[in-house]
């Protein structure tokens, strides 16, 4: 297999069809089990920081195609910095960038433990039952970071983005961008049923340790 997707093959296409399953499957069953999660989560944001409960965004999903991510709200509701996320870089993003998110002073006392324990992404499953995202699949990254890709970084959008993934059993959060795109593009050549399973299982352990942050 050339460059991830580009040449799909009986099997591949097997898997893609089963993957997608899998993704219905999965994210509606978590999704009704979770609802009194949801709700709870929901009346704690709501106590401890008012509303708005979920913060949306702009990410690129396959393709180039731009969808709306959701996620529980972690920050406060301060006006945002449009000038905050323009790069100029023009190369393709840099190896050794780090994306920084807001520091603790904007993030909700709330907000601290849904991140450590990753609860902040739930939302994220309609995302995947409304075919936006897989369970597994490369992290989606914002517009602004996208757009500047070259050639070889582009090719992490061949597949749909996801709520785990390779990069984030190797690092999460902690790895250059460099890294993530490297790990990002072996799972597009390597992707497998048992690479996936492997994939969620690991992920669990991290989130149960509380190491990083998707």
């Amino acid at each position: 297999m050339q460059h991830g997707l580009e040449i799909r093959t009986p099997v591949m296409h097997r898997y893609h069809l089963g993957k997608r399953f899998f993704d219905i499957v999965v994210s509606l069953l978590l999704l009704i089990c979770c609802l009194p999660l949801f709700i709870l989560l929901a009346i704690a944001i709501i106590l401890f920081s008012g509303g708005p409960v979920f913060f949306t965004q702009t990410r690129t999903g396959i393709g180039n195609r731009e969808f709306t991510i959701f996620k529980f709200r972690t920050m406060k509701t301060v006006k945002q910095d449009d000038n905050r996320h323009k790069y100029e870089w023009k190369e393709g993003v840099p190896d050794s960038f780090l994306f920084k998110t807001a520091g603790d002073a904007t993030v909700t006392s709330i907000g601290k433990i849904l991140r450590k324990c990753s609860l902040d992404e739930l939302p994220q499953l309609l995302n995947v039952l409304m075919g936006d995202m897989s369970i597994v699949g490369p992290r989606p990254e914002i517009p602004a970071i996208t757009d500047l890709y070259n050639g070889h970084q582009a090719k992490r959008l061949l597949v749909k983005p996801g709520i785990t993934g390779f990069a984030q059993i190797n690092g999460r959060s902690e790895i250059s961008h460099g890294k993530k795109i490297e790990y990002d593009l072996y799972y597009i050549e390597n992707c497998s049923l048992l690479l996936d399973m492997k994939i969620i299982a690991a992920t669990i352990v991290f989130v149960i340790r509380g190491k990083g942050a998707f």
